[in-house]
C-alpha cells in the first residue's frame, strides 16, 4: 500500500514512477538531516581550506578562492535519503572529480575514497564512484550557494547512493587502497547504499 501510494504521487506530479526507488516518497521540499551541529565559517572563509591527501601523486590544499575557480559543472538530479525522501530534478552545481583529479593524479592503488567533513564525520565509496555523472564537489543548489544546514560551503554529491553517502561540510577526500567504513556504516548503514536495492542496513 506504502508503495502504491507513493507511485499514485509520482504520477499525479508528472513524473515516471521508476525513478521512485522501492520504499520511497516523493518530496519537493528538502528535508534537513544530519548529526551534529551546523558548523559556523566566516562570511569570506578565510582560514578554510579543501584538502586531497592518500594514494595520490600530488596531494592537495585548496583555499576556497583556489577551489572555486576550477571548472564548475551544473547537473540535474534525483537524490534520495535513507530516511525515505526523494527529491527529483534537483540543480546542483559543483566542482566535478575530473578536475581535481587532474591536480592529485591518483595512483592505481587508488581504490577507495573517504570523504572527511567536520565534526570527524567520514563517508566511504569506492573512488569509481567519484567519476559518475553529477558526482562533484558541490557549491550551489537550485541555482544559489548551499544554505548551512545543507552544507556551505561545499559538499559531495555522488549519485546514485542515498545522500549521506553526500558528506556536508566537507574539508577532505581520502584515497585509499583499502575501504574504511565511515560514520553511518560503522553504526549498521550499508556500506553500498544503492537505493533502487533498498540498501538501508548492512544487517
Amino acid at each position: 500500500m506504502f508503495r502504491s501510494k507513493a507511485e499514485k504521487k509520482v504520477l499525479e506530479a508528472g513524473y515516471d514512477p521508476s525513478r521512485l526507488p522501492p520504499g520511497q516518497y516523493l518530496t519537493d521540499t528538502w528535508p534537513v538531516l544530519h548529526a551534529g551541529d551546523v558548523p559556523g565559517y566566516p562570511a569570506d572563509l578565510a582560514g578554510w581550506d579543501f584538502k586531497v591527501w592518500g594514494e595520490v601523486e600530488t596531494p592537495i590544499t585548496l583555499a576556497w578562492a583556489e577551489l572555486i575557480a576550477l571548472p564548475q559543472v551544473t547537473v540535474i538530479q534525483d537524490i534520495h535519503c535513507v530516511t525515505r525522501w526523494s527529491r527529483f530534478d534537483a540543480e546542483l552545481t559543483g566542482v566535478p572529480w575530473s578536475a581535481i583529479r587532474g591536480l592529485v593524479r591518483p595512483r592505481q592503488s587508488a581504490h577507495h575514497a573517504i570523504a572527511h567533513a567536520e565534526q570527524g564525520f567520514t563517508a566511504n565509496v569506492p573512488a569509481t564512484a567519484l567519476e559518475l555523472e553529477g558526482a562533484m564537489l558541490c557549491t550551489q543548489a537550485d541555482g544559489e550557494p548551499l544554505t548551512p544546514e545543507h552544507g556551505w560551503p561545499l559538499r559531495l554529491v555522488v549519485p546514485g547512493r542515498y545522500f549521506w553517502k553526500s558528506a556536508k561540510w566537507l574539508r577532505g577526500i581520502e584515497l585509499s587502497a583499502t575501504d574504511k567504513p565511515g560514520f553511518w556504516e560503522r553504526y549498521g548503514y550499508h556500506n553500498d547504499a544503492d537505493p533502487f536495492a533498498e540498501q538501508r542496513y548492512g544487517f
